[in-house]
């Protein structure tokens, strides 16, 4: 996991998000980006493996 600062990338909200105040995540290569949509200057870059495990998570939660 690293931060990154990286407007450029097509950010996406979930269509749960009900305010301002969201988790924003953009594809990077086969693992993903993730931002407060708050304060989008700062992401943090995580690997394919790592982002894999973490939705593997939230599918079998």
């Amino acid at each position: 996991m690293s931060q990154t600062g990286s407007a450029e990338l097509n950010w996406r909200k979930s269509t749960r998000c009900e305010s301002q105040h969201c988790v924003e995540v953009a594809q990077v290569g086969g693992g993903a980006a993730v931002r407060d949509s708050v304060d989008p200057e700062q992401s943090l870059l995580f690997g394919t493996g790592a982002w894999q495990a973490f939705v593997h998570g939230l599918r079998n939660a």
